[in-house]
């Protein structure tokens, strides 16, 4: 999760996340190159007191810098063209949650399983235990098992609300009488903390998401104890 004064992203704890960094540090470099570029001419263009009428008109200083922004985006895009079509890809999923948000909560519904679902509170500050994060920490959290593709499919069931986990690489907008999909991976076990990233009323600050990534076979063992409790 993220800490105080941090200027970068969180640890990524999925594929679609590292790639993501690695696309932002890519675009990150050829910005600063461009931006260093376009301050030397400026200083350059200040300090001087000559001037080249060559290039107050000129056709060919036109059509450089015409093509070259276009060759750049082309060398930002193309090594990461295949990865943001991957994105969009659900290919076959071994679990499928449901998520639902409400003012100011939100539900789970595990549709593999049968009477596996319960609503996911944050936990109140008075409450919290040593160790649990205030604004963040639910009294459920959503168990998924690690390396196993997720499907997660979300909606809402009043107002716009948006199911978002940086250290996932996820970000998607709950829309009432609308299923929005998405898919994930979680290479380690952890627990990854977010929060709702639409403004969906008076205590939109107050509903956290919370994925707790578990080996499979914590996870088998954790959903036959909830089926059987239900």
């Amino acid at each position: 999760m993220a800490h105080p004064s941090q200027l970068g992203f969180q640890d990524a704890a999925s594929p679609v996340m590292e790639e993501l960094l690695h696309f932002h540090d890519h675009a990150l470099m050829i910005a600063f190159m461009i931006s260093s570029l376009v301050l030397y001419i400026i200083v350059a263009m200040v300090t001087t007191k000559l001037t080249n009428k060559n290039i107050l008109d000129s056709q060919e200083i036109e059509i450089i810098w015409t093509v070259l922004p276009a060759i750049i985006l082309i060398l930002i895009a193309l090594p990461h063209s295949e990865f943001f079509t991957l994105m969009d890809e659900i290919t076959t999923r071994h679990l499928t949650v449901k998520a639902i948000g409400h003012q100011w909560y939100w539900s789970y519904e595990y549709t593999d399983y049968e009477n596996l679902e319960f609503d996911s509170y944050m936990i109140p500050t008075q409450d919290l235990a040593p160790g649990q994060f205030r604004l963040l920490d639910t009294d459920h959290r959503m168990v998924v098992p690690t390396e196993s593709p997720i499907r997660v499919m979300i909606t809402a069931d009043d107002v716009l609300h948006s199911w978002a986990v940086p250290s996932l690489g996820i970000k998607l907008d709950a829309i009432p009488r609308r299923l929005n999909q998405t898919a994930f991976i979680v290479s380690r076990p952890g627990v990854f903390y977010g929060q709702c990233s639409e403004i969906c009323g008076a205590n939109h600050s107050f509903m956290p998401i919370v994925v707790e990534a578990v080996p499979l076979k914590h996870f088998e063992n954790w959903s036959y104890l909830m089926v059987k409790d239900a």
